[in-house]
């Protein structure tokens, strides 16, 4: 019992904190703010309005925003929008929670700068 306390409170302040990890598994390739990510397995690190998408060989930071949603998610499930013949990553929904990450655009007012 005792146990399930702690890790509910690590988990309650993870989240307080605004950092917290998951896993994805993309089934095909995906654009995630302007880098092609290829087909496989991610780490996902959300701290504050970054997330960063990670595998052995890629990293990549993109802006995001958490959502809550009204129920839990099953498992971590990806939804990309398809343009010019590519997926553009525009939300993950965390298995095991009630957050939806959402991808932001990449601001093109910074791109000068």
């Amino acid at each position: 019992m005792l146990t399930r306390i702690a890790t509910l409170s690590v988990f309650a302040l993870s989240l307080c904190m605004g950092a917290s990890d998951s896993q994805l598994n993309l089934d095909k390739a995906a654009v995630v703010a302007g880098t092609q990510l290829k087909a496989g397995a991610y780490r996902i690190h959300v701290d504050g309005g970054k997330a960063v998408l990670k595998n052995s060989k890629v990293s990549v930071e993109a802006p995001v925003t958490v959502e809550t949603s009204g129920t839990k998610f099953a498992k971590t499930t990806a939804c990309c929008l398809k343009a010019d013949g590519t997926y553009d990553l525009k939300e993950v929904r965390v298995g095991g929670t009630n957050q939806k990450l959402l991808f932001k655009e990449k601001n093109t007012s910074e791109a000068g700068h």
